[in-house]
């Protein structure tokens, strides 16, 4: 299980990222815009590195909702392997059984 504040401080971030996102992404639509002149573009280059490094989406990490454990983590379910496992063994996840052949 992971360390309360590991799992704080992602939620922390993911709350950071949803934030600044317009803004993010309106200042990297200019900075990629080739006609837009040069100063511009220098412009809101700098202003994207001005914002907060921890609004940057590749700073969250998804993580078990159960568990806290960053590793192994399957989205369609939100939860990690190990807990995926103890779910579906004991069926508690529809439509996901244990293969035997």
């Amino acid at each position: 299980m992971a360390r309360k504040g590991t799992t704080q401080r992602n939620i922390a971030i993911g709350r950071k990222v949803a934030a600044f996102a317009k803004k993010r992404a309106l200042l990297r639509k200019i900075v990629r815009d080739r006609n837009l002149p040069i100063d511009e573009r220098f412009e809101a280059q700098l202003k994207l590195a001005a914002l907060p490094r921890s609004s940057s989406k590749t700073r969250y990490q998804n993580r078990c909702v159960a568990t806290g454990r960053a590793r192994s983590y399957y989205r369609r379910f939100h939860i990690s392997r190990i807990i995926l496992r103890e779910l579906a063994s004991n069926g508690l996840l529809p439509g996901v059984t244990k293969a035997s052949w």
